[in-house]
């Protein structure tokens, strides 16, 4: 029974998007594993961009470094 759990920030990810990757991940799981889709889970998680860090900063600000750079 896979559980697989994405996140991404939450920019303005459609339902559309999540639906793909949900399908994806369990076509993926069926085919490379042999898992029932039936029994797959998949949980997307939209974390806003302060609560993500990288480069010993949140995104946003990451992003705005970066912008200023060039």
């Amino acid at each position: 029974m896979p559980y697989v759990n994405i996140k991404v920030t939450d920019e303005m990810v459609t339902t559309e998007q999540k639906s793909q990757l949900i399908r994806g991940v369990t076509a993926l799981l069926q085919e490379v594993l042999d898992k029932d889709p039936d029994s797959t889970f998949v949980v997307i998680d939209e974390v806003p961009l302060t609560d993500w860090g990288v480069g010993g900063v949140n995104v946003a600000e990451y992003r705005a470094r970066r912008a200023a750079l060039g």
